[in-house]
């Protein structure tokens, strides 16, 4: 049974907290974010998000926290939901995944960087470092999930809409989510 939720995955730097923001804003839903989940966890362990990643990948308790946390949400309804696993854990949401070459995913991310410093809480002196970062994420991920779950977090079949943002802005991506989502609960 499809159920009023939103789910959106998606690469760092491929749009998911600025869209998920926005359709909450557009819909009049709630928004939750698995990435300030594991920041939160970060920041009362007083570590940065990669080294809390790290020993993700040997302590599972925390990918399942974070995942319980998500799982929960599948309760609630005209809810949005940014995180790569969310469409897992929500499988009768409405599931969104936002395709980003990992260069370009890099550029946005340094930009923002250059306009909040203290965004992610981790330093890089340039573009190349940010892209090293996101690759390291990708092989974390994809390995912690597939432990975990043995499941490939970047496999597009398990999306009802994917968007390249390289192509669309952020209004633009929105609309096209909208139209689909009704499109979605209509059938």
């Amino acid at each position: 049974m499809k159920k009023p939720i939103i789910t959106i995955a998606g690469l760092a730097g491929s749009g998911k907290s600025s869209t998920a923001k926005r359709l909450a804003t557009d819909l009049n839903y709630q928004r939750y974010s698995a990435g300030d989940f594991m920041r939160a966890m970060a920041a009362e362990k007083n570590i940065s998000l990669l080294e809390l990643q790290k020993i993700a990948e040997a302590d599972h308790s925390i990918d399942q926290e974070i995942d319980e946390r998500s799982a929960h949400l599948s309760e609630e309804d005209n809810i949005i939901v940014d995180g790569r696993l969310a469409w897992y854990f929500i499988p009768n949401s409405f599931k969104v995944f936002l395709h980003l070459p990992i260069e370009i995913a890099g550029k946005r991310i340094w930009q923002d960087l250059q306009e909040n410093p203290d965004r992610t809480g981790e330093s890089f002196y340039n573009v190349n470092e940010v892209i090293a970062g996101i690759r390291n994420r990708v092989a974390s991920n994809k390995k912690r999930y597939h432990d975990l779950y043995d499941i490939d977090f970047q496999d597009l079949k398990n999306f009802d809409l994917i968007i390249d943002t390289s192509t669309t802005n952020l209004e633009q991506t929105v609309d096209q989510i909208k139209q689909s989502y009704k499109n979605w609960l209509n059938n």
